[in-house]
């Protein structure tokens, strides 16, 4: 019953994401490709599928900006989804903790779309909203540290938190230096997607008594690599960043040395000689 619970929703979001994604691709063969507007592209997913997914969420984005909620609400709603998904880590539930945690990344996909469509973008909303979505990072990922308290595989987990906060950290710090800084396979849509997938499998493996044993394995080996390629991609923006700025620095001006001062041997003797006959 428990599988049938976790089971359920996924294969209904997958037929529909299936179903649409054959209707997109006609669209696009057709020369027909929806317009989506402005997008956020990455090197993992690209624009292809980035568009894809904006347009699969487009009737929800439709009904929220006729509804003119405000983009921080929308924002203060992905985070609580978050953080409740952190909440049911802690307390073992992995599946509610995984839909959860789907929930409030879609939302944090719609609050930048939707701010735009009704020219709220403002430099409190887009604080308000890198500051939530660090705090539903660490809210996500102390749930997990508190399920997998008693095992190694906690260092896992403070790796993936390590590695995400510094990814979004060394985003900002560039660009308050002047430098825009988007590279990397680790961004926040594909940890979202990384750690939505392992806690998805754990959940599964938690569901039957004989799997049990593979519940901190599934969940672990997708935090280890969402931190490995997390600090990767952080590590490269920081080497990227240094090396523009540097770039930009400008070179520092060589002190000149001052001239030897020569000396006109002819004049120097004729003083000599001079200064004897007066003498």
């Amino acid at each position: 019953m428990e599988r049938l619970y976790i089971l359920a929703p996924a294969v209904v979001a997958t037929g529909y994401f299936v179903l649409m994604f054959a209707v997109y691709c006609v669209m696009v063969w057709a020369g027909r490709a929806p317009q989506v507007g402005t997008i956020k592209t990455n090197e993992v997913l690209g624009a292809f599928w980035t568009r894809y997914i904006v347009w699969l969420l487009s009737p929800l984005e439709r009904a929220l900006i006729r509804s003119h909620v405000s983009p921080n609400i929308i924002t203060g709603l992905s985070l609580a989804a978050c953080a409740g998904a952190g909440i049911a880590m802690a307390l073992g539930h992995l599946a509610t903790a995984c839909w959860l945690y789907i929930a409030g990344g879609l939302l944090d996909l719609l609050d930048g779309r939707i701010a735009r469509a009704q020219g709220r973008q403002t430099p409190a909303g887009a604080l308000f909203d890198s500051v939530a979505d660090r705090w539903a990072e660490i809210a996500l990922f102390t749930g997990y540290a508190w399920y997998l308290r008693d095992t190694g595989w906690l260092l896992a987990v403070m790796a993936a938190l390590g590695g995400s906060l510094m990814v979004s950290y060394t985003r900002a710090r560039g660009e308050g230096l002047g430098v825009e800084l988007k590279v990397g396979a680790m961004q926040r849509a594909e940890r979202i997607l990384l750690v939505a997938l392992g806690t998805g499998v754990a959940a599964w493996m938690g569901a039957a008594e004989n799997t049990r044993e593979w519940v901190a394995p599934s969940a672990g080996i997708a935090l280890a690599i969402c931190g490995l390629l997390s600090s990767w991609t952080a590590l490269g923006r920081w080497l990227e960043g240094y090396r523009a700025l540097l770039a930009k620095q400008p070179a520092p001006e060589r002190r000149r040395e001052p001239e030897p001062v020569r000396v006109d041997r002819a004049a120097e003797a004729a003083m000599r000689i001079t200064g004897e006959h007066t003498a």
